[in-house]
């Protein structure tokens, strides 16, 4: 495997003390400097501009954080210790990610691994996460296949629901602007051939069809699609007040920019990953306002505020709103299972994340069946900000905007 990107981070501490990188081979309780931490994250490909917020920039985060902290204490060593970091580059392929993480099981002889972003490439890891015994947290892949991933994969923790949790709250909230003569009865899908975009489009097309609405187009594209012009063109002539891409960060972003373009404005425009990201409006301009998207947050949040705050000092750029808080809550978990279990012992803290109850900065979060099942499922940007949908009943959920305002004319 050739190696992208490898390094030590030794963020908060006193790096001349720690610098010396532990050898391959196991070592004893009182040699041990620091707990060691590897992972395989897209730096470069199409998945790059996904890891590189919702990811990426929550890992640099947790360790600062954490070495800030003084460390994780594992009581039955008597030791606290600081987070060392081995980092590759899985380049945007499930296989690169497998093998990287294998490298980092058999030869890194890393602690723990914490996983890569997309649904797809954490479902092409879980076999390899499950085989070594790592507890395999994916904060980023959305799947129904969860409730029996966890029964096949022990060490597997799915935080972002499945196709259908989203699917169906999103169906939940046009049904009710249909029955309030908001929107008409004619809805678009278009979704990302991969993964994500599957699961998500085979749980909303009986969602809406049970829900009486007529599907006048439901297709996929293929991943890395650039030119959404022939879709757009397709759909506009189909009197659709809905219209609703599963996609991924730069599908997202050109669907925007060539629905302005060619004046495509239904009544409710929702889109995929990246409508959440901070850089959306940056991309959509004043169109930002009113589109929909996957996920949301509590805008009110205290320990949300703070976490934006850390994270946009560390990162320079604001977390995202949705899968970024739900990343680091994933990470929090992570320590303090390691502190109540006191030692490296990865059966033990897979059981504890299983079991337990932590706090973090989404409030207490207990896992159901491996799974974290309090979600945010409908996001919308309203007043530059990104927030989550009254249907939810969660605590800050806001009520929708529909109809969405019209685009403004691009430059």
């Amino acid at each position: 495997m050739t190696t992208i990107s490898r390094r030590t981070v030794l963020q908060g501490m006193g790096v001349s003390a720690l610098a010396t990188a532990l050898s391959g081979l196991p070592v004893l309780a009182q040699d041990r400097t620091a707990i060691r931490i590897g992972y395989a994250i897209s730096k470069t490909g199409p998945n790059a501009a996904g890891a590189g917020i919702s990811t990426t920039p929550n890992y640099l985060l947790w360790v600062d954080d954490v070495n800030k902290a003084g460390g994780i204490t594992l009581s039955k060593l008597g030791v606290t210790l600081p987070i060392e970091v081995t980092e590759y580059d899985d380049r945007s392929t499930a296989e690169e990610t497998v093998r990287a993480i294998e490298r980092l099981a058999t030869q890194d002889n890393v602690d723990l691994i914490l996983p890569t972003w997309g649904t797809g490439a954490n479902l092409a890891s879980g076999p390899t996460f499950d085989r070594f015994g790592y507890p395999q947290l994916a904060g980023t892949a959305v799947t129904d296949m969860a409730p029996d991933l966890v029964k096949r994969w022990k060490h597997s923790f799915w935080m972002l629901g499945g196709g259908h949790d989203y699917a169906e709250a999103l169906v939940a909230l046009l049904v009710k602007q249909r029955d309030a003569g908001t929107i008409n009865n004619k809805v678009a899908i278009a979704s990302v051939a991969d993964g994500f975009g599957i699961d998500l489009s085979k749980a909303a097309t009986p969602a809406f069809t049970e829900a009486g609405f007529e599907l006048v187009y439901d297709k996929t594209y293929p991943l890395g699609t650039s030119d959404f012009a022939p879709v757009i063109s397709e759909v506009a002539g189909l009197g659709v007040d809905t219209f609703v891409a599963f996609s991924y960060p730069p599908d997202t972003f050109a669907l925007t920019q060539q629905s302005v373009v060619a004046n495509f404005s239904p009544k409710v425009f929702y889109l995929g990953v990246g409508t959440a990201f901070p850089i959306y409006p940056g991309i959509a301009g004043p169109n930002h306002n009113g589109v929909m998207g996957i996920g949301g947050i509590d805008p009110d949040s205290e320990a949300l505020a703070a976490y934006f705050e850390r994270h946009t000092a560390l990162n320079g750029q604001a977390p995202d709103n949705w899968a970024s808080a739900i990343t680091y809550a994933s990470l929090e978990i992570l320590a303090q299972a390691i502190e109540r279990v006191g030692d490296i012992d990865r059966e033990a803290i897979s059981a504890e994340i299983s079991s337990g109850e932590f706090d973090t900065i989404i409030g207490k979060v207990k896992l159901v069946d491996n799974q974290l099942r309090s979600l945010w499922t409908v996001g919308q940007w309203q007043d530059g900000k990104f927030v989550g949908l009254a249907h939810t009943e969660r605590a800050g959920a806001r009520e929708p905007v529909v109809p969405k305002p019209a685009w403004v004319p691009a430059a």
